[in-house]
């Protein structure tokens, strides 16, 4: 099997990458390289450009007829910087996945996965969801991913395509074999802090305290990425029997099922690291929400997948990339 990877030099797609070169899937990718990283395309089928270059597109299956799916994990995933520049997000995130699933189309493409976000819901009460609970995003980030489901069921609801969104929640971690890993020096999201922090001796901030949770401070669900990519090859191996039926599209929640807070995840970043960082409070970021987590079975049943890494272990896959990212990736991101 081929599936083309939009977005396959990224921190994620990349690692879907390395997930299905070791399944026998053979990634082609496609990446604008404008967030990727060239090292990741090394030794891999690679293509630089935009997912909205038509031409481009249909000079990829001219090349590999063979396509069977698409994963389609190009876009701007910053929340304040989404938050900054609305504008460019939609253009990005929307217009050009619109343009996309146009070229898709045209070269009778029948299979998307498109990464989606947990970050589209409305938690309930106690921070959980499931792929029936309400709509609710809450940046501009966030909102170009719901467009984009409802975008993408719509066309697949009457065009020769079938569609299966999976909603990522907090990726830590990097492929065990260190081929990929988070290709950003100074990354934003939690652990990426953590690690920052501890190297330069300095507080980790955290940000927002008064959020309703157990602690105060924000929940998320933290999946380790090789867990995430791990979901990818189920869903590309069994994706005619999970996507079907008059709608022709899917909805998949893929995390561990149990919230940590980023008070928790400081003392679980602190068991593996010495000395411990420490912490100071601050409010919070433009775009922010208080989180959830999933506790949906449905990736279980369907694509008969479930995590099997813990926060510790993604925390220790972390440290260790960052240890080696910049020889790795020798030259600013």
């Amino acid at each position: 099997m081929k599936a083309l990877i939009a977005g396959g030099a990224g921190y994620i797609g990349s690692t879907i990458g390395s997930a299905c070169t070791d399944a026998g899937i053979t990634p082609v990718i496609l990446d604008s390289l404008i967030t990727g990283r060239r090292e990741f395309t090394q030794g891999r089928i690679f293509y630089e450009g935009d997912i909205a270059d038509g031409a481009l597109i249909d000079q990829v299956f001219v090349d590999h007829p063979d396509i069977e799916a698409v994963v389609h994990c190009a876009a701007l995933i910053l929340v304040p910087a989404s938050v900054a520049d609305p504008v460019g997000y939609y253009h990005a995130n929307v217009a050009k996945s619109l343009e996309f699933i146009s070229h898709l189309l045209r070269n009778k493409c029948q299979r998307l996965i498109f990464s989606s976000s947990g970050s589209i819901y409305a938690a309930g009460k106690d921070f959980s969801v499931t792929e029936d609970s309400p709509i609710d995003p809450l940046s501009p980030y966030a909102r170009t991913k719901a467009v984009c489901e409802s975008m993408f069921a719509d066309i697949a609801a009457t065009q020769p395509i079938r569609v299966l969104s999976l909603r990522y929640f907090n990726p830590v971690g990097s492929d065990p074999e260190f081929r990929t890993g988070l290709q950003l020096r100074r990354p934003s999201h939690a652990v990426g802090k953590l690690i920052e922090a501890h190297a330069e001796g300095q507080p980790f901030q955290i940000t927002g305290t008064d959020w309703p949770t157990r602690d105060g401070s924000g929940i998320r669900d933290y999946i380790h990425v090789w867990d995430l990519a791990a979901a990818h090859v189920s869903a590309l191996q069994r994706f005619d029997g999970i996507v079907s039926g008059p709608t022709h599209a899917n909805v998949i929640n893929l995390g561990t099922g149990t919230g940590t807070t980023v008070r928790e995840l400081v003392t679980a970043f602190n068991s593996v690291v010495s000395p411990p960082v420490t912490v100071v409070e601050t409010g919070p970021r433009p775009g922010d929400a208080a989180g959830a987590f999933t506790r949906s079975d449905r990736a279980k049943r369907q694509l008969g997948w479930e995590p099997r890494h813990s926060i510790a272990d993604g925390i220790r896959s972390a440290l260790r990339w960052a240890a080696i990212r910049d020889e790795r990736l020798p030259e600013e991101a």
